[in-house]
């Protein structure tokens, strides 16, 4: 009587061509991970020009849904133009008015940059016992100023070379109103991939609070930009000093920089009213620090909401090491990629539960 055999088994365990199929289905995985990875890093420039959009889109969200409620709900195309012709008059505006003083103040600095030896030699008449390091110093001011002179034709190249981006000043917008007329459709398109159900429900109610949290960044982003440049102009306009709506232009541009930017703006300010001979450096210095404990401990808590709210540490985390990982472009995004981060695992921890 032959011996009784049994089939194979076929359990979970059971490999294929002697390879464990868990081992290959986890290789599998993190193969497919790595190539997604690799190919969001390739294509990383193109995706910060879509994110710049999608940024935009934001800013102009509240705009066209209070123009869209005179409109037809069928169609946001009338709203969408009607918002993009207010924006555009008012840029316009602001140009004609506040742009002319700025382009002439530019022209001023240009023709008569700050005297920096001057500066050195008056602050070491003020201050006799530092005679050695402001030496020490000058000679290092002027051996970088020179290296600086002689790296001209090559910055000029570069600056040329770079403004080939200037296109995207024109896509950006195109790509910010495809996203405002066919959000929604967009999102109902990737709802439609989860299953009916507490699935789909869960996915609606991420995307929701996605939404919100990107529109209150940017429009708490906005106002507090133009609250620099408000409280700059003013005050240093009042205060005599020179260049006043040139540098609150600056600063009103670094504001959208998370860390790095507010402190070069305060950089680029007291060190050009030093250099042209400004006598009250101290009091913009005070008035600089006030401030910005003001707007960052204040103002910008109840404006980005506690949502978008994160501790200092994590920012300067966030800042340094989006810096390292895409530069310029990393810096300015890390703020909201790390609230998107904070969000996305609140929601996972309350599933969880």
């Amino acid at each position: 009587m032959p011996p009784e055999t049994h089939p194979p088994s076929t359990g979970s365990s059971a490999s294929w061509l002697g390879i464990d199929r868990k081992v290959a289905r986890a290789t599998w995985t993190i193969a497919v991970t790595l190539l997604l990875v690799g190919a969001v890093y390739a294509i990383r420039g193109t995706l910060f020009v879509f994110v710049l959009a999608l940024l935009f889109a934001y800013l102009l969200s509240p705009l066209v849904d209070q123009i869209g409620e005179r409109f037809s709900p069928r169609s946001r195309g009338p709203a969408l133009a009607a918002a993009y012709i207010l924006v555009l008059g008012v840029l316009v505006a602001v140009t004609i008015g506040i742009g002319a003083k700025v382009v002439e103040e530019t022209k001023q600095l240009i023709a008569k940059p700050p005297d920096v030896k001057a500066f050195l030699t008056r602050l070491q008449l003020d201050h006799p016992a530092l005679a050695p390091e402001i030496e020490a110093a000058q000679g290092r001011i002027l051996q970088e100023l020179g290296a600086l002179v002689a790296a001209v034709p090559r910055l000029s190249v570069e600056v040329l070379a770079a403004s080939a981006n200037l296109l995207y000043l024109v896509v950006i917008p195109i790509l910010s109103f495809f996203m405002l007329k066919d959000g929604k459709q967009i999102r109902d398109n990737l709802l439609a991939g989860f299953r009916a159900g507490e699935s789909r429900s869960e996915a609606r109610r991420l995307f929701t609070a996605v939404h919100l949290l990107l529109l209150s960044y940017m429009r708490a982003l906005l106002l507090l930009c133009c609250t620099v440049f408000v409280v700059f102009s003013l005050f240093l306009s009042i205060m005599g000093v020179q260049y006043a709506l040139l540098l609150s232009s600056i600063a009103f541009l670094c504001e959208f920089v998370p860390l790095v930017g507010p402190v070069t703006a305060a950089g680029l300010i007291l060190v050009v009213s030093a250099l042209s001979g400004y006598p009250h450096v101290w009091w913009i210095a005070a008035f600089l620090g006030a401030f910005r404990l003001v707007q960052d401990y204040f103002v910008s808590p109840r404006l980005m909401g506690k949502g978008v709210e994160l501790h200092p540490m994590l920012v300067i985390f966030g800042v340094f090491a989006g810096a390292e990982i895409a530069g310029a472009a990393g810096v300015f995004l890390s703020v909201p990629l790390l609230a998107l981060l904070r969000l996305v695992f609140a929601e996972a921890t309350q599933l969880a539960k």
